[in-house]
């Protein structure tokens, strides 16, 4: 069961580079929105909160989409060579 989620959650690698980089993007406007609020009002942190967290969420997911497309290539990897390895076993 967890592999099959492994496998869905990686299937689109592309898209998952995608979310990284839009959350990544959104990051560096939150931290922006907090070097604002240094220079100018206060009330610019409340507003870099607000964005920081759905970046943080939006570039963790794309990163876990990332990681897990990896994961999938080894274990895919690790099944082909194990069924090698019994087919050469029983022969």
């Amino acid at each position: 069961m967890l592999t099959q989620y492994i496998y869905r959650l990686g299937s689109n690698p592309k898209r998952s580079l995608k979310f990284f980089f839009t959350g990544i993007g959104i990051f560096v406007l939150a931290m922006g929105l907090f070097a604002l609020s240094y220079y100018h009002d206060p009330s610019w942190r409340i507003a870099g909160l607000a964005v920081l967290f759905p970046a943080l969420g939006i570039a963790g997911y794309g990163y876990l989409g990332i990681f897990a497309n990896r994961f999938s290539q080894v274990i895919s990897a690790r099944n082909s060579a194990r069924r090698a390895f019994d087919n050469g076993k029983s022969k």
